[in-house]
């Protein structure tokens, strides 16, 4: 089996695992679990597309890049597990089940086709990291490494400082605006973006890839770029956000006058006037 065999079998595993997602999220209350078996399937897309037995022995950078595939992975979906409620939607998927009325369950079909291909495309990314033919381990490897291990650290903060925001029950009708949440609105978001160029940092190398002749290095940029476009303007931030309107109203309009939807840069007063 060859890579691109490999790459043709992890998109169909990963379509099969979103089609599992789609049946269990069609059911209210369940729409949570898809981000659960989301992160998963790309931890062991990755793991796969890292070990596989392909183009000879195992490297040191395929063992370095699985393991930060699995470690994301098992961390991203492990939170979303213990933070799922039983009968408690996801505020995107129900900001979805409304748009879509009685279509709902044909659209989100499609919509989570859509995810297992955005998840193939980020195994690419892995892929090309894992099998960058340069003997041993560079810098750039320690680098690609450091990069996500700051990212995990990063989102882990986000995460607990918005889990013990929410907890307070003086904050109940409130927008988390404190810490973090003061530099970006999502920036849980943006450390999962960051995360991504771990892989391209890996793939690419301090040479390129041109002294190994590894010019396929370069596709690892697709998954920083695509994971961008799909929190900022896919499935992450419009639904969400669409949800904290209604849900917050003013509260949350004012926290979009004072702070950026993802890059953590402090707004001009000209953006918050016309914001």
């Amino acid at each position: 089996m060859d890579l691109v065999a490999l790459s043709a079998l992890i998109a169909f595993a990963l379509s099969i695992a979103m089609t599992g997602a789609w049946i269990i999220a069609r059911q209210p209350g369940r729409s949570g679990w898809t981000d659960v078996i989301w992160s998963y399937a790309i931890g062991a897309a990755g793991v796969v597309a890292a070990l596989a037995p392909v183009d000879g022995p195992t490297s040191w950078r395929q063992w370095l890049v699985a393991t930060l595939a699995a470690g994301w992975s098992l961390r991203l979906g492990t939170h979303i597990a213990l933070r799922i409620k039983s009968g408690h939607d996801d505020p995107r998927y129900l900001e979805l089940r409304r748009e879509w009325g009685d279509g709902f369950a044909r659209r989100l079909f499609g919509f989570l086709q859509v995810q297992a291909a955005a998840a193939w495309l980020l195994s690419v990314s892995i892929l090309v990291a894992a099998r960058n033919p340069a003997p041993g381990l560079r810098w750039s490897d320690g680098a690609g490494a450091l990069i996500l291990l700051v990212a995990a650290i990063g989102e882990a903060i986000a995460d607990a400082q918005l889990g013990n925001f929410r907890r307070n029950p003086a904050n109940r009708h409130r927008v988390c605006d404190t810490g973090l949440w003061g530099l970006s609105r999502h920036p849980n978001y943006v450390f999962e973006w960051f995360g991504w160029v771990a892989y391209a940092v890996i793939a690419i190398g301090p040479d390129g890839g041109f002294g190994q002749d590894w010019g396929w290095g370069w596709l690892a940029l697709s998954g920083p770029i695509f994971m961008y476009g799909l929190l900022v303007h896919v499935s992450g931030i419009p639904p969400l956000e669409a949800h904290m309107l209604r849900s917050r109203g003013d509260a949350f309009r004012s926290t979009q006058r004072r702070i950026r939807a993802f890059w953590p840069i402090p707004q001009s007063r000209t953006e918050k006037d016309r914001a």
